[in-house]
């Protein structure tokens, strides 16, 4: 962090003075520069003349009496108050009466550090994400005692150095880390009860969010150990369990398995500060099994006409299997299958899909009014609504006419499984198999095996999974799965935030877009999903778990009485100029 702030502000054309007890830091510091402003000159985004300039505005000292002139001091040391307060106890005696002291913590009380000062009013926090250097987002932390010129003056800079500043409270975590540690910790919890393997919960997140690094990948870059500092002060703020740190961290902390800056932390690195995994032998998730062959599977049946099931369909044809597309009446399948059509139609009008592959798309698509069509099917999958009792009526239907040996799956993102396969009499050739909306372009699958699924049956819908395309990762029959019981959480958390007046909606989007990567802020993406299919899958993990933390917000539940569901509706927690047809 100290390396990348020397970098931001020199390439701003401020004198930077680079202060760090060790030499071999310092060093370190200036050959990291020297590297970065190397590549710039080399990529013609810096000229020689300019770069040299940069190299000299910055300059490296052991000692804090070197910050003697400087209008603005950032500390950040490590995430300790006793550290931290040495530090600012010592600066007060040799910086400028009108010196701005700024803390880099993202874990620990901006106003308890400022009361350990003896100017506290010029005391905040700036809270940078790493790198900084790509990072756009910025804290701006004001305590009780900050007094606003100060915040002023600060917020400026941000802006200069082509940052986005926020401003918010002091409270830990602030805003981005605020939402984003509790939906680690929870990742890491998950990995730790091995209801899935590390390297299904970061596909998960990934292709199921679009976000640019899984969770475990993460903690291994911040650090567990930082990591576990943070929500130590967040559990200690809120009492909110989501926020006491896993055990799992603990441990690896205490074996000084602390991520990449060690080599090994939730996963193995090929040195120490390398990014490069290696493979090393990490505990499968429970239940997994490997090496069992799958059953045949030449045609698939779709029970269901909406969205999902055509998708499917389209999917699965395109694939090269022989499709039944079976729903309530021949009126509703033929939608179905027209849509179908309209989909395969736009890729060939974008040039993804040649017009013959469009034809044979679609020529190995059948339509029925009745799910008895379904009876030649290798894998019949039920796409009905989220409707426990429907699903299962449908289940118990597709026991009468499914041939021997056929698998069953169901794409619920958040019902139990099980639940459908006990309305069967083969709950073995049970299994879930949800699909990402919209399921022609979502990658991942997540396959859900119940306490009854067969190996076969469990190896049939990988294979399948293979052949269409998609990324498929294994979990328990439990709510949520991996994805929705690590998304809806944060997104219950960004509400809260907003309900308890700490920041705006505006603020709280970009910060997790500019700080976190996200591709869309908590509230942009609860208005495209939906209020009240939010507040559904949150009373279910609310349900399952029992943990006060996972409570709806109340503020969820009053927009969804009141029709506000967000884009469909015209309004969520945003308006909109027409509602989504």
């Amino acid at each position: 962090m100290g390396t990348g702030l020397c970098e931001v502000l020199a390439r701003a054309g401020r004198e930077v003075v680079g202060i760090d007890v060790s030499e071999a830091a310092a060093r370190a510091c200036v050959a990291a520069l020297e590297r970065a402003t190397d590549r710039a000159v080399a990529r013609g985004k810096l000229t020689r003349d300019d770069r040299a300039g940069v190299l000299a505005r910055l300059r490296t000292f052991p000692d804090l009496r070197a910050a003697a002139d400087a209008d603005l001091v950032i500390e950040v040391v490590p995430e300790s108050y006793e550290i931290k307060q040495q530090v600012f106890a010592a600066l007060d005696g040799i910086v400028r009466p009108d010196a701005v002291l700024a803390t880099g913590t993202n874990a620990l009380s901006v106003t308890r550090l400022a009361a350990s000062s003896a100017r506290p009013e010029r005391v905040l926090g700036l809270h940078f994400f790493t790198p900084v250097q790509a990072m756009r987002l910025v804290e701006v932390v004001s305590s009780v005692l900050t007094e606003p010129p100060a915040v002023q003056r600060v917020t400026a800079l941000v802006r200069e150095l082509g940052k986005e500043p926020v401003a918010v409270g002091d409270r830990p975590g602030f805003i981005a880390d605020g939402l984003l540690f509790g939906y680690l910790n929870q990742a890491a919890a998950m990995y730790e009860s091995r209801y899935a393997t590390r390297e299904d919960i970061d596909a998960a997140m990934k292709l199921g969010c679009g976000l640019p690094m899984g969770p475990l990948e993460l903690l291994d870059l911040i650090g567990v150990d930082t990591a576990r500092t943070v929500l130590e002060a967040m559990y200690t703020a809120s009492q909110d369990r989501l926020h006491a740190p896993a055990p799992v961290l603990g441990q690896l902390t205490a074996a000084g398995l602390t991520g990449r800056k060690a080599g090994r932390g939730f996963y193995a690195y090929e040195a120490p500060g390398s990014g490069t995994v290696v493979p090393d032998a990490a505990p499968s998730a429970a239940g997994a099994a490997r090496g069992v062959p799958p059953r045949p599977v030449e045609e698939i049946g779709i029970a269901g006409s909406g969205t999902m099931a055509s998708g499917i369909a389209e999917v699965c044809a395109r694939a090269g299997y022989a499709v039944t597309l079976a729903a309530r009446g021949a009126e509703k399948a033929a939608a179905a299958k027209a849509r179908v059509a309209a989909s395969l139609a736009r890729s060939v009008a974008k040039g993804r899909l040649a017009a013959a592959d469009r034809d044979a798309a679609l020529a190995r698509i059948s339509a029925a009014g009745d799910l008895g069509a379904l009876a030649g099917a290798g894998l019949v999958v039920e796409a009905v609504a989220e409707d426990l009792a429907v699903k299962r009526r449908v289940f118990a239907c597709l026991d009468e006419v499914a041939r021997p040996g056929a698998v069953l799956a169901t794409t619920t993102s958040s019902l139990p499984v099980i639940a459908c396969a006990a309305a069967t009499s083969r709950p073995e050739d049970v299994v879930g198999m949800h699909f990402f909306n919209p399921a022609q372009v979502m990658r991942l699958v997540e396959v859900v095996r119940t306490v009854r699924t067969a190996d076969d049956a469990h190896a049939t819908v990988r294979e399948v999974c293979a052949q269409l395309g998609k990324h498929a990762v294994d979990c328990g029959d439990r709510a949520g799965f991996i994805v929705n019981a690590l998304l809806f959480p944060y997104l219950n958390n960004a509400v809260k935030m907003v309900q308890e007046h700490y920041a705006s909606l505006d603020d709280i989007d970009a910060a997790m877009k500019l700080g976190g990567g996200y591709p869309m802020g908590p509230f942009e993406l609860l208005d495209v999903v939906g209020l009240d299919v939010s507040l559904a899958i949150e009373r279910v993990l609310h349900r399952e778990f029992r943990d006060p933390g996972l409570a709806p917000a109340p503020l969820l539940e009053h927009l969804v009485a009141a029709g506000c569901l967000g884009r469909k509706t015209g309004r969520g927690f945003r308006e909109y100029a027409a509602a989504r047809r």
